[in-house]
């Protein structure tokens, strides 16, 4: 059986903003910008991988949400509680710079965990953590 991922789902409650990280910073590229009933999802993704998306969207986006709940997933949001994804590149110290350049808010420096990655984080500009791992050589 082949599975492979297609996409992933990041809640963010400014499109806009969202955009100036993920496609601005990060250099992901914008695949798709869809407004519906109110709602907008933007799919961006690496040019490095034309098979694999993120779709940015709104917090509680799916219909069958009661307005309690979304207001529940819009506190959980704006708390920095919900995760992100984790990213991977060949220059951690390097993302990071420019990352951090950004204005981005840093969760964790550049470091060397155990288990042989380099890695630091960052929260969007939604409060979602993005990790950003780097595999260090064996």
């Amino acid at each position: 059986m082949d599975v492979k991922l297609a996409q992933c789902f990041i809640a963010v409650d400014d499109h806009d903003k969202a955009l100036a990280f993920y496609r601005d910073v990060l250099g992901l590229e914008v695949r798709n910008d869809v407004g519906f009933e109110g709602m907008r999802w933007v799919t961006v993704g690496s040019p490095l991988q034309p098979d694999v998306e993120i779709v940015l969207e709104p917090p509680a986006a799916s219909p069958d949400f009661s307005p309690a709940d979304r207001r529940a997933m819009a506190e959980l949001l704006a708390k920095g509680v919900l995760r992100g994804v984790i990213f991977s590149t060949e220059d951690c110290d390097a993302l990071f710079a420019r990352v951090e350049a950004s204005g981005a808010d840093v969760v964790q420096e550049p470091m060397d965990q155990p288990y042989g990655v380099r890695d630091c984080a960052f929260r969007d500009p939604a409060g979602n953590m993005l990790r950003f791992t780097q595999r260090r050589a064996a």
